[in-house]
């Protein structure tokens, strides 16, 4: 048995405590704690202290120990919290984390930086507990408070007495039982041992429960690998099912923030004294084993989280998710290459073969709707990072905000929600410095000093709609287009207000006054937009002088599979994500205006659309180039509309997304390619890159025209004459 085959399980474990710390110590409320959050940010750290000490990270064990004793001390009174001494244990769970990262690349955490967190931790100490204890400089005060407080929980009856219990270790080799019975020695005394490698006996002096230690140990080994009994008839007593403790112990409310360690471990663990390595806490809680004596069980099987959330999922690697993923989508062309080949065969003769086809194409859906679940997480998963930055952020500007969420249980693919949370911080930083206005000033215009900027997600059709609102200034419309002509952007006043906020995403547009480490340098925003769009998504705003302004980002649900529209162009076929269009229609020669150069413009409700060829801005050969015999279909790309010209509408399908870079290279106008019934590659539209690449071949088009004689006129010309 080679320890190390842990690592990945507690490096996730892990992050999610810290995670779920970080949550916690910002919940908290500094007049009046709450005593179970406390105890849960204590458990947080004692199990990651435990699993550092398993795997013999040592900068990881001595930063928790040092907090985990403060943890203690605030959460048994002795330590007064102030929002400065939050901000120390924020600033150790980072530092916490990057130990995490460091030991998980294979390497030392930064020596600098340890020395500085445990000396930082080590004067908190000093300054706050023992100018509340004796005084003395001499040993720390921590030590006689936590053995008196033991003997209180004891006096109490909230602890467990000392039990001799027998533990059996069943088919251990001598190499792997040496490590065991040296965990073991962490929960108390080993008294004796003895047996071979098919039975090996233990006989541990302990106050924690079996059922704890099996907890523990279980992590290492499995289940049926592990038995306890008690050793003394005596002992077995005291540990029943039925004995006060265990009454006491069980209606108990678990901390929201699940250990490493079975909760019953962590609760053991807050007896011994903290300045003791007490033992690791890694495992989740099992089945209790059956006992080897009827009547004779160590103690009651360890309380199950609510809801069996320990039996109902199980941990995956996102790279095994992802074969799976890729596999189906294969199915899924496999089945409708099927599909077209029965669909050409005589439904009357081969009624059999058709309903079979039938059934195999609704299975394959859920199939695939099934294995696409499976990387949907909460949006809770991004929206729990916020709260930090708001706080840091808003304490920088010298604002008072609260942050609010609404939909963390919208779900959205695990691969957008990574990459989603660079975009939205810039968001948030943005409405922070730019959008909510300081306390004072909002107080002269009559609102609450206190700004609220609120995050909220839910799902709309087959996209996630994900916005970020606050109640500040507002946009400017004045400001923005004397910004935008200062900076040289083409603007003009009869722009309307989507068009003037959209100036926000230009690169290098900024308003702010002075450059800041919060913003003001113009750079950030039109990443943002880039950055979003790359996800085939979209962004708009919504503003009201004086009211605030919300940003909203449109995403789908996942890049996997893609809900499209077929159109045909000459020969070929071409996918339209369905989300980007709108209508089709077959334009007439009133609803087209020629404007300078070869632009056209069509007329649709008062609004003048530009117009795209397809086949002009592809290159594709044998398609209709007259436009009042193509299909105009109306679509959105980056918050404008456009009228694409086609040779035929083919139908909705949902098809799977192949990344074109990473099998073939960037094409110009195109986002990803898929595989058609057929067998054929069919390449996928990027509205807003279809656009550029048509402007440029008509620039080029026209420079070549202005450098020689005039040109006969283009089919369209002629058409439209």
């Amino acid at each position: 048995m080679d320890i190390t085959d842990f690592y990945d399980t507690f490096f996730e474990e892990a992050e999610e405590l810290l995670t779920d710390m970080e949550r916690y110590l910002l919940e908290l409320n500094l007049e009046e704690p709450d005593a179970e959050q406390l105890n849960a940010i204590f458990r947080t750290a004692h199990s990651i202290k435990g699993g550092a000490g398993t795997f013999g990270f040592e900068a990881l064990q001595k930063t928790t120990h040092l907090f985990e004793n403060l943890l203690d001390h605030a959460r048994h009174g002795e330590l007064n919290l102030r929002r400065d001494i939050v901000d120390i244990f924020l600033e150790t769970k980072d530092m916490l984390n990057d130990q995490l990262t460091a030991y998980r690349n294979g390497e030392e955490p930064d020596q600098e930086a340890f020395e500085r967190i445990c000396k930082t931790l080590q004067q908190l100490a000093e300054e706050e507990i023992k100018a509340r204890g004796d005084g003395s400089p001499g040993a720390p005060a921590s030590q006689p408070q936590a053995q008196t407080r033991e003997a209180e929980t004891e006096a109490a009856g909230e602890g467990e007495p000392a039990a001799s219990l027998l533990i059996a270790l069943l088919g251990i080799s001598e190499e792997n039982r040496a490590l065991l019975v040296e965990e073991l020695e962490q929960f108390g005394t080993v008294i004796a041992q003895s047996g071979d490698a098919e039975r090996y006996e233990v006989e541990l002096e302990t106050t924690t429960s079996a059922a704890d230690i099996e907890s523990v140990m279980c992590f290492i080994i499995e289940p049926e690998q592990i038995e306890t009994r008690s050793a003394t008839p005596s002992a077995a007593a005291a540990a029943e099912d039925t004995s006060p403790a265990s009454q006491a112990a069980e209606p108990e409310p678990k901390a929201a923030a699940e250990p490493i360690a079975a909760s019953g471990a962590s609760e053991a663990a807050e007896q011994a004294p903290s300045s003791q390595t007490t033992a690791p806490e890694l495992a989740q809680p099992v089945e209790p084993q059956k006992p080897m004596e009827p009547k004779k069980t160590a103690s009651k099987p360890p309380a199950k989280p609510k809801g069996g959330a320990e039996n109902s999922s199980i941990r995956v690697s996102v790279e095994k998710v992802d074969q799976i993923i890729n596999l189906v989508g294969e199915l899924i062309i496999t089945q409708s290459m099927l599909d077209q080949t029965v669909s050409q065969l005589d439904g009357v003769t081969n009624g059999s073969l058709v309903n079979g086809m039938s059934l195999l194409q609704r299975n394959a859906r859920d199939l695939q709707e099934a294995v696409m679940s499976i990387r949907m997480i909460p949006m809770d998963f991004v929206f729990s990072r916020f709260p930090r930055v708001v706080r840091e952020t808003s304490s920088k500007l010298g604002k008072e905000i609260e942050l609010h969420t609404e939909g963390e249980s919208t779900e959205l693919d695990k691969s957008l929600t990574e990459r989603i949370i660079d975009p939205l911080t810039h968001l948030v930083r943005n409405s922070l410095d730019h959008g909510i206005e300081k306390p004072e000033e909002r107080e002269a215009l009559g609102k609450p000093r206190v700004g609220h900027l609120t995050l909220s997600a839910r799902h709309q059709g087959g996209n996630i709609i994900i916005e970020v609102k606050d109640d500040g200034a507002g946009l400017n419309r004045e400001k923005l287009l004397a910004k935008a002509r200062e900076s040289g952007l083409g603007v003009s006043d009869s722009m309307t207000d989507d068009e003037v906020w959209q100036l926000i995403f230009a690169a290098g547009f900024s308003t702010a006054k002075e450059v800041t480490d919060v913003s003001g340098r113009g750079v950030g925003m039109d990443v943002v937009k880039r950055n979003i769009q790359g996800l085939g998504g979209s962004v708009q705003i919504m503003s009201t002088a004086g009211q605030g302004t919300t940003i909203r980002i449109v995403l789908p649900l996942t890049l996997a599979i893609l809900d499209g529209m077929s159109i045909k162009v000459g020969d070929e076929i071409f996918i339209l994500p369905l989300s980007t269009v709108l209508q089709s229609l077959q334009p007439t020669k009133a609803d087209l205006y020629e404007m300078a150069g070869e632009d056209l413009v069509l007329r649709m409700r008062d609004e003048y659309l530009p117009v795209i060829a397809v086949h002009d801005a592809l290159d594709v050969e044998g398609a209709q180039t007259d436009p009042l015999r193509s299909i105009a279909v109306i679509v959105q790309g980056e918050g404008r509309r456009y009228a694409l010209l086609i040779d035929d509408l083919i139908g909705q399908q949902q098809v799977v997304v192949k990344n074109l870079e990473t099998n073939y290279r960037k094409v110009p106008g195109v986002s990803a390619a898929t595989i058609l019934g057929d067998g054929r590659v069919a390449l996928i539209l990027d509205i807003a890159g279809l656009h550029h690449l048509s402007q440029r071949k008509k620039e080029a088009r026209q420079t070549s025209l202005d450098t020689s004689a005039k040109p006969l006129p283009t089919s369209t010309e002629v058409a439209l004459s």
